[in-house]
């Protein structure tokens, strides 16, 4: 695990998305991974920014997010579908075809679970995955739990995340449930990114980086996957000793 320490949320942006956008200039049809909330908005922004410049075109990117709410509509502005519409795929060249996301609105949610897991592996497995963490260490919608989960599945909501996350639902209630990838499927991406900013995420990265892999904080896990580079400003970082940061450079 590298740990990388930047003095800003635009450093951190222009460093993320530096990768994401050499990836596809190399490999044109690679599968990328998209993570949600305010976490990559401006990594978001810098790849729309490379795009209208012409340095780099998602026409045969395929991509896979995260998580979906359930019961939330594609038009609902809250909803994960519409949030990367207006933050990315609907700023540059990115074919619908090749966005992939799970159906929060699914009769069966295992079913769909299931048909998800396929997919990725249909498309040849993520490149890149981009992650976020939550203040009680999720990554994805993978809340504290009694074991790792391996692949798609419909999960409760903890009440931290909801608390975290209602702030965007002014007009009604947030949903009690979404469906997510699992931590098996995170951990077969070949390459992972988390990006983490702000004081309130600090617990949360002392307990991923110096604590024990434990499902109580399922973004521990990474600890054991071979690429996985961690963007972090001062506030998420206060609580790392600054050897902590120089070790895992």
């Amino acid at each position: 695990m590298q740990l990388k320490l930047f003095e800003s949320e635009a450093a951190i942006a222009a460093a993320v998305s530096g990768i994401l956008i050499r990836q596809v200039q190399t490999k044109p049809a690679s599968v990328l991974g998209f993570a949600t909330g305010s976490s990559p908005v401006k990594t978001y922004d810098a790849m729309v920014q490379a795009y209208q410049n012409g340095l780099v075109s998602f026409r045969d990117v395929v991509t896979f997010n995260l998580d979906e709410y359930c019961g939330l509509s594609k038009t609902d502005e809250t909803s994960y579908y519409a949030f990367m519409q207006s933050h990315l795929f609907g700023r540059a060249d990115f074919q619908q075809k090749n966005i992939h996301f799970l159906d929060g609105n699914a009769v069966h949610a295992e079913a769909a679970c299931a048909a998800y897991r396929c997919e990725i592996a249909a498309a040849g497995g993520i490149d890149i995955q981009l992650l976020g963490i939550g203040t009680n260490g999720h990554i994805g919608f993978n809340e504290p739990s009694d074991s790792f989960s391996d692949g798609p599945f419909q999960v409760h909501l903890a009440q931290s995340t909801k608390n975290a996350n209602g702030k965007y639902f002014k007009d009604g209630a947030m949903p009690d449930t979404a469906l997510t990838m699992g931590i098996g499927d995170i951990l077969r991406a070949r390459k992972l990114l988390l990006i983490a900013t702000g004081e309130s995420k600090a617990k949360a990265i002392r307990a991923m980086v110096k604590g024990e892999v434990t499902p109580l904080c399922p973004a521990s896990v990474l600890q054991t996957h071979s690429d996985v580079t961690v963007f972090l400003d001062a506030q998420s970082a206060s609580l790392l000793a600054e050897e902590d940061l120089w070790q895992r450079n």
